[in-house]
C-alpha cells in the first residue's frame, strides 16, 4: 500500500468505511482502507442486529430519514438475502391514565406502511413484507403469552428486518470491495495524517501485527471513524471541528421468551426490544450518553444489572436474574447533533457528510459522522458521490451498490437454496447446513470444499457445536482472521452466545496459532484477551 497513490484513503474499516471502500472501487476509484482493530470489531458489531426504518423517528417527523431506512432495509434484503430478513414485530397496548395511545401508534404504522410503498419489490416470496395489523388481546396473548394482562387493549403487528450476523454483513462489503480492487488492512492504525499546503495527502500508518510504519498517499481522505471520529479530527489541529455524542448501548442475551416474535416494550426515556435470535432472546437497548474516553468504554456489571430491573419492570413475566444471562455485549453510537446533552435517546440518528475544505479544514478531507447500520450503505453513496465530483477521471462509473449482491448472494429464493444445499451436502446434518448457509451464503461451498478435503475439519468444534473445524481455517486463510478474536466473534458465531467452554476456545486457539505461527506464550495471551470479553468489568 505504501508503493502507490491512492484516489482516496478511508481510515476505519467498520460498516460505513467498508461500504465507502466497497462503492468506490465499484466506480473505479483506487481505494485504500485501514483499520486499527479488525473489521466492524466496535459499533458494527455491537448493534441491536436490526435493518429496520426507524419506527420512532416519525416521533420527531424525520420523514426523510425514515424513507431513506425503508428504501435501504429492502436493498440489504436483496443484496444479502442469508444474512437479512423479516422479522414480526409485536407493540402491546395498553390503557393509560387519561387516553389510549392505539390510534398514534396505527397512523404511525399506517404512515411507515406507506413510506415503504416499494418493500415488496423482491423476487423471493420470502423476503416480503406485510403491512401492519391490528391484533386483539386473544391474538396479542396467543402470540405472547407472558403479556402483562392488566389494563391490555390488544397490540399492533408490524415487519422490519433483522441480522443474523451484522459483522459478517460488513465483512461481505470488505470481501467485494477486495474483490474490486480496493487494498484493505486490518490492525493497521493512522498515527498522523500528511498535510502539505493545506492539502491532506495521506496518513502515516502503524502495522500492529508486525510492527513499523509507512507512509500512504492519497488525493483524499475520508474520516470513517465512527465514534472515534471527532478524536480522529483532532488530530489536525488539537482541538475537532465537529463533536458528537456518544451513547452508550448494552444488549444481553437470555433464554427464548417471546418465541419467534419480537415485542417492543416501553421503558423509562425510552422502550426496549426482546427479539427471537439463535434460539435465544437478544434484548436491547440502552440508551444514554457516554462522556469517557471511547477507547476505555467497557459493559459493566452494574449497567447488566440496572437493565435487568428495567427488562423485569417492562415485562414482568420474564422474572430475569443475572444468571439467566448467557451472554452481554455493547458499544457506543455516534450520533450528530449541534448541541450536545443529557438526552441521547431523543438526538437524530441522521448521517452527516462533510467536505473539511468547505468549513476551513483541509483540502480533500471528508468525514462522514452519525448514522446508523440500516443506512451505511446510503451515506457511503453520498461520500462516493463527492470523492466522483472531484476527481478528474472520465471513466467512472455510477453508483452501483443498490441492486449488486454481495458475495454470498446471488442465489435466488432462500427456501430452494437451503434444500439445494441439503441435498447436495447429506453427510452434514440440516441444522449445520443451514448455520453455514446464513453464515456464508453462497460461499459455503468454499468452506465445504475444505472440510470434504480433510475430514478433521468437517468435525465440530466442540460437542453440541454447529461451527465446524473447517471454519476456523477458512476465517485465517480466506477472511483475513489476524487474532483469535477475530475468529471467535466476528468470523464465526462461536462466541457470540457467551463463554463456548474452555474445550472450545482451545482447540479454536491451537487451530488459529497452527495458521498464523504462533508462539504458545502469544496463544495464550490471545486466549486471555478472548476470556476476559466474557466477564463484566467491575466499574466505570
Amino acid at each position: 500500500m505504501a508503493e502507490r497513490a491512492y484516489d482516496v484513503l478511508i481510515v476505519r474499516g467498520g460498516v460505513c468505511g467498508l461500504c465507502i471502500a466497497r462503492d468506490a472501487a465499484m466506480r473505479g476509484l483506487s481505494v485504500a482502507l485501514v483499520e486499527r482493530d479488525d473489521f466492524a470489531h466496535a459499533t458494527s458489531t455491537a448493534s441491536s442486529k436490526l435493518i429496520h426504518g426507524g419506527l420512532r423517528y416519525l416521533k420527531t417527523f424525520e420523514l426523510s430519514l425514515v424513507r431513506e431506512s425503508l428504501r435501504e432495509r429492502r436493498i440489504w434484503e436483496l443484496v444479502a438475502p442469508h444474512l437479512v430478513y423479516p422479522l414480526r414485530f409485536l407493540v402491546p397496548n395498553y390503557k393509560r391514565p387519561g387516553s389510549s395511545k392505539r390510534w398514534m401508534l396505527r397512523a404511525g404504522l399506517t404512515l411507515y406502511d406507506m413510506l415503504g410503498y416499494d418493500r415488496n419489490r423482491l423476487e423471493d416470496d420470502d423476503r416480503k413484507i406485510p403491512g401492519h395489523e391490528v391484533l386483539s388481546v386473544e391474538q396479542a396473548l396467543k402470540h405472547v403469552p407472558g403479556l402483562n394482562q392488566d389494563r391490555l387493549l390488544g397490540a399492533v403487528e408490524y415487519w422490519d428486518c433483522q441480522m443474523f450476523a451484522p459483522e459478517r454483513l460488513a465483512l461481505e462489503c470488505a470481501l467485494d470491495a477486495d474483490a474490486k480492487g480496493a487494498d484493505l488492512a486490518n490492525w493497521a492504525t493512522v498515527t498522523e495524517f500528511i498535510v502539505q499546503d493545506g492539502r491532506v495527502l495521506g496518513a502515516v500508518v502503524e502495522d500492529r501485527l508486525e510492527g513499523g510504519s509507512v507512509e500512504i498517499r492519497a488525493k483524499a481522505v475520508v474520516n470513517a471513524a465512527g465514534p472515534w471520529a471527532d478524536r480522529l479530527l483532532g488530530m489536525f489541529a488539537g482541538k475537532p471541528s465537529h463533536s458528537l455524542i456518544r451513547s452508550k448501548g448494552i444488549h444481553v442475551i437470555t433464554r427464548q421468551l417471546t418465541g419467534d416474535v419480537a415485542v417492543a416494550f416501553e421503558s423509562t426515556g425510552g422502550h426496549f426490544f426482546i427479539l427471537p435470535w439463535r434460539g435465544h432472546s437478544l434484548i436491547g437497548t440502552t440508551d444514554a450518553v457516554y462522556k469517557g474516553d471511547p477507547d476505555d468504554f467497557a459493559v459493566t456489571e452494574a449497567d447488566i444489572q440496572a437493565f435487568l430491573e428495567v427488562i423485569n419492570q417492562g415485562f414482568p413475566s420474564a422474572a430475569l436474574t443475572r444468571e439467566d444471562v448467557v451472554h452481554f455485549y455493547g458499544g457506543l453510537r455516534p450520533l450528530v447533533e449541534s448541541s450536545p446533552g443529557e438526552d441521547s435517546y431523543s438526538a437524530s440518528r441522521r448521517a452527516e457528510v462533510v467536505d473539511h475544505a468547505r468549513v476551513g479544514g483541509p483540502v480533500g478531507l471528508y468525514s462522514a459522522l452519525g448514522g446508523k447500520w440500516t443506512t451505511a450503505r446510503a451515506v457511503a453513496e453520498q461520500v462516493v458521490d463527492r470523492l466522483v465530483a472531484k476527481s478528474a477521471s472520465d471513466n467512472l462509473r455510477p453508483c452501483q451498490t443498490q441492486d449488486t449482491t454481495l458475495p454470498g448472494g446471488g442465489f435466488g429464493g432462500w427456501a430452494a437454496f437451503l434444500d439445494a444445499q441439503s441435498a447436495l451436502h447429506p453427510s452434514f446434518d440440516r441444522a449445520v447446513v443451514e448455520h453455514l448457509a446464513r453464515n456464508y451464503g453462497s460461499r459455503m461451498d468454499a468452506v465445504i470444499a475444505l472440510a470434504t478435503a480433510d475430514p478433521e475439519l468437517a468435525e465440530p468444534i466442540a460437542s453440541g457445536r454447529l461451527e465446524r473445524r473447517a471454519e476456523i481455517v477458512f476465517a485465517v486463510r480466506s477472511e483475513m482472521a489476524r487474532s483469535l478474536a477475530d475468529v471467535i466473534f466476528r468470523r464465526t458465531g462461536i462466541g457470540t452466545l457467551g463463554d463456548p467452554g474452555p474445550a472450545a476456545l482451545q482447540t479454536v486457539a491451537e487451530m488459529v496459532s497452527e495458521e498464523l505461527g504462533w508462539t504458545d506464550a502469544y496463544r495464550e495471551e490471545q486466549l486471555a484477551l478472548v476470556r476476559r470479553r466474557f466477564v463484566p468489568a467491575v466499574s466505570e
